[in-house]
């Protein structure tokens, strides 16, 4: 009896690890995917990880817009007019359905890179929540 004990628990342990390990993958591949996307200014590319439904913040809590539609809007205007454009990944975290990045961010090659960090949660395979540090 006590064999079939561990042996229960050892496989409870290792199914919540593969688990989570899968959550972790499938919230780095989102936000590498979203990352790619904005460097190439590809606004559809951008847009196809975020939920329909997408909040969007100005860390910790300040609500800025919500909806992948106002997400288009906002950043199609932005990748339009700013060829320059690029996101540095300086360092991530990623924990469980967190993805945590620090960036460096060029607007204008004239201009020295804004630092930012984006948090990215993840919800249902698709990122419903970004807070963002500036």
């Amino acid at each position: 009896m006590f064999k079939f004990k561990l042996t229960f628990i050892l496989f409870l342990v290792t199914g919540t690890i593969f688990a989570q390990e899968k959550v972790e993958e499938i919230s780095e591949k989102l936000a590498q995917e979203q990352l790619e996307a904005y460097n190439k200014r590809d606004i559809d590319a951008f847009v196809a990880p975020y939920a329909e439904n997408v909040r969007v913040y100005k860390f910790p809590d300040e609500f800025l817009y919500e909806g992948k539609t106002e997400m288009y809007d906002i950043y199609g205007r932005m990748f339009a007019r700013t060829p320059d454009l690029h996101c540095k990944l300086v360092n991530r975290i990623v924990m469980g359905n967190t993805v945590i990045d620090q960036e460096e961010v060029t607007i204008s090659k004239n201009d020295p890179p804004m630092h930012a960090i984006a948090i990215y949660k993840i919800k249902d395979g698709k990122i419903a929540e970004v807070y963002f540090i500036q």
